[in-house]
């Protein structure tokens, strides 16, 4: 990533959660722990399904008297109303300012540039009132800014920003096994836990209760975790969501995000899995990638 470039993503969405219940009301649902979260450290966590079940996932950000909620834009308005669903009489409001408000991303290398700047995940300090941070799931990810959408171009010029096409930083986050586009294709699918939550920070497994806790302890504690959700790459044909993976007549996982960038949940400890070789899904065939970050 190129020091001066910007990437406007302008496919996520933000939310603003304010009130008095605020902090307990996210700390009882999310997979994080928002005390984590204040002027300078954001986080990122999940929403599960009571089973355990992935739901969404979205980075957390203070501002102001509140949090921001940093999540994919196709996912924002279902997000908004499950939230809205366990609010109840809790003293909070949910704001969607996806409208108002845009991120931008840029290098981690611009980031460290940054006279607040320290070199830890989630790390996070203003600039002109808005919040600029650290990516907490992988500094490659690099630096992250929310902002108001009349203010993002002056800002950019002011920060010797230029933007460019944003393809590349997905491109750049699906080859270090992160997903970040068609998650709605993951929901209810798989385990929290098995989209490599922990391994990017995204699950504290010592804040006590919150939704779908009990299934996910238990396949940490019970060292249940077989299988995980990994990036694939097509070498011929065409990949078909839903449709198995094998390794020969050995079926070794399966097709959940089929779209430009790929991702499959594969039973990674398989004596069938090998990261070298080729595989078979229906019409295609594919490679699976192990990032190196994953043990």
């Amino acid at each position: 990533m190129n020091i001066k470039n910007v990437y406007i993503l302008e496919d996520r969405g933000i939310l603003f959660i304010h009130g008095s219940d605020t902090k307990e009301f996210l700390q009882n649902l999310i997979t994080n722990d928002i005390n984590k979260v204040d002027e300078a450290n954001s986080c990122f966590a999940s929403l599960l399904t009571p089973q355990g079940k992935y739901l969404f996932d979205f980075l957390v950000v203070k501002h102001k008297k509140g949090y921001f909620i940093d999540c994919e834009k196709k996912q924002i308005q279902e997000l908004f109303k499950q939230l809205n669903i366990y609010k109840l009489r809790s003293d909070i409001e949910i704001l969607n300012l996806s409208n108002e408000f845009v991120v931008a991303t840029f290098s981690y290398e611009k980031f460290m540039l940054f006279d607040e700047a320290k070199d830890l995940l989630g790390n996070t300090f203003k600039y002109r009132e808005d919040p600029i941070f650290l990516d907490p799931r992988h500094k490659k990810l690099g630096g992250r800014l929310i902002i108001n959408l009349e203010k993002l171009y002056l800002s950019l010029k002011k920060l010797d920003l230029q933007s460019i096409d944003p393809e590349k930083y997905y491109k750049s986050s699906y080859e270090l096994g992160i997903p970040q586009k068609n998650t709605e294709k993951l929901r209810n699918k798989l385990f929290g836990i098995e989209c490599n939550f922990e391994e990017l920070n995204g699950i504290d497994f010592k804040k006590g209760c919150y939704v779908g806790q009990e299934n996910t302890s238990r396949i940490k504690l019970r060292e249940k975790l077989s299988k995980r959700l990994l990036p694939i790459k097509l070498v011929d044909g065409e990949l078909i969501e839903e449709s198995s993976i094998k390794n020969n007549v050995n079926e070794i996982g399966k097709v959940l995000i089929n779209d430009l960038y790929p991702f499959a949940i594969v039973k990674y400890l398989s004596d069938h899995f090998d990261p070298k070789i080729k595989y078979k899904s229906e019409n295609a065939v594919l490679k699976i990638m192990k990032p190196e970050w994953i043990k």
